[in-house]
């Protein structure tokens, strides 16, 4: 038996924060979550797999448009055509109505628990290799109860689990997504554990596999790592597994860094920031460029590395139609603080930077963006609000230094 195991397509997704690059770019962009749904059904369709697996998240939100509605069914046709069971289950962005979406009307598509309720679905294969599939789909943002309770124990058959959750933390606000813990999900002892929502690929457990295999198409600079699909050979005889990682994303994030030690001229900034990207460049990149030393760069200059139309001048320079989309400062010096202001300062930073405050502040926000409740959650996205703010703080203050040392 072969299954495919993909999930967080995010059909529709935004791509937030890339808006200033050229329409007809920004399109290409968006239209690649399409492109690696359509590189999954090919690579399905190729291998002649028996059941593929979607794990949530197809859609970016409730509201799907009817173009990604149709462009969805005719990759899924492609597949019920061919005789291949697609399973699949509504994840935290897409928990839509089942009544009100465009769903192929064909016994090999199923949509899993759709009353958010724990559904096992019994199949064959054209050989005759009995199989079955476990899961729920989601119809609210969250999930609270941890759900792995209400899953059956295993049958005779060779038996999947499918299920969109998170693992269950210690931060009450992160366990809104079905929290489960490994070993509950162990104990359940099903031969294969198909997760969706982390957009990190990754194994929980190998005996038995509890996989999350990751996102098809990286969204924004935290999603670097090869984006794809799981495909498993199953061995019929021993219920052993082979897996094997397929790519999918026709576009890939990288990270590139620059340390700098002294004031550099603009003209010297922009040929090492040229150099080392050009280096990274081997396909069609979105870049990200980290700038450590920062306190070095003058005011014009961080206006300068702040502004996406110098990305856009620097980004000519590359191939494959890359682009520099993200610019983050670090400054390596401490602030230079009096010792009645510093403990000041820490207070300060203490409040504002802590969790609770930041949740308060964006709650309104958040309630009406997923992206900007998703990022929220996020550490690193709380380090670089930081780090710009003590990078744009420390120029102000080497200015204000500067302006009394010359008078």
């Amino acid at each position: 038996m072969k299954f495919m195991h993909l999930a967080d397509a995010h059909l529709d997704s935004p791509f937030q924060g890339l808006s200033f690059l050229p329409s007809n770019e920004f399109n290409d962009i968006k239209e690649s979550t399409q492109k690696s749904f359509t590189k999954a059904i090919d690579t399905a369709i190729e291998q002649k797999v028996d059941l593929v697996l979607i794990a949530g998240d197809t859609f970016d939100s409730v509201n799907p448009s009817p173009q990604s509605q149709l462009f969805f069914n005719h990759e899924i046709k492609r597949l019920t055509d061919q005789e291949i069971q697609v399973v699949m289950i509504l994840g935290n962005h897409d928990y839509l109505n089942p009544e009100e979406m465009i769903l192929p009307q064909t016994p090999y598509f199923k949509l899993l628990g759709s009353d958010e309720k724990v559904e096992e679905a019994q199949f064959k294969t054209k050989t005759g290799f009995p199989y079955t599939v476990v899961g729920f789909s989601y119809q609210h943002n969250h999930i609270e109860t941890d759900k792995i309770s209400e899953f059956p124990k295993k049958s005779n058959n060779f038996t999947f689990g499918l299920m969109h959750a998170g693992a269950k933390t210690t931060d009450a606000h992160q366990n809104v997504y079905a929290p489960f813990t490994v070993a509950k999900i162990k104990n359940l002892n099903y031969n294969y554990f198909a997760l969706g929502h982390i957009h990190l690929r990754q194994s929980l457990s190998e005996d038995p596999l509890i996989v999350y295999s990751g996102n098809l198409q990286g969204r924004h600079i935290n999603e670097r790592k090869a984006k794809g699909v799981y495909l498993g050979i199953v061995d019929e005889t021993t219920k052993k597994i082979n897996l094997d990682f397929v790519k999918t994303a026709p576009i890939i994030w990288q990270m590139a860094d620059l340390e700098l030690d002294h004031e550099i001229s603009q003209s010297d900034l922009t040929r090492k920031i040229v150099d080392i990207l050009t280096r990274k460049n081997t396909q069609k990149t979105l870049f990200g460029l980290t700038i450590s030393g920062a306190q070095y760069l003058s005011e014009k200059e961080l206006e300068l590395v702040n502004d996406s139309d110098y990305w856009l001048q620097l980004s000519n320079s590359l191939n494959f139609d890359s682009r520099l989309v993200k610019v983050y400062l670090v400054n390596n010096e401490k602030l230079q603080l009096k010792s009645a202001d510093k403990e000041a300062f820490n207070q300060a930073e203490s409040e504002t930077f802590a969790l609770e405050k930041i949740y308060s502040l964006a709650n309104d926000l958040s309630k009406k963006s997923d992206y900007v409740a998703d990022l929220l959650k996020k550490p690193e996205f709380i380090e670089e609000v930081k780090e710009l703010s003590q990078v744009k703080l420390g120029q102000k203050l080497k200015d204000m230094d500067d302006e009394t040392n010359s008078n």
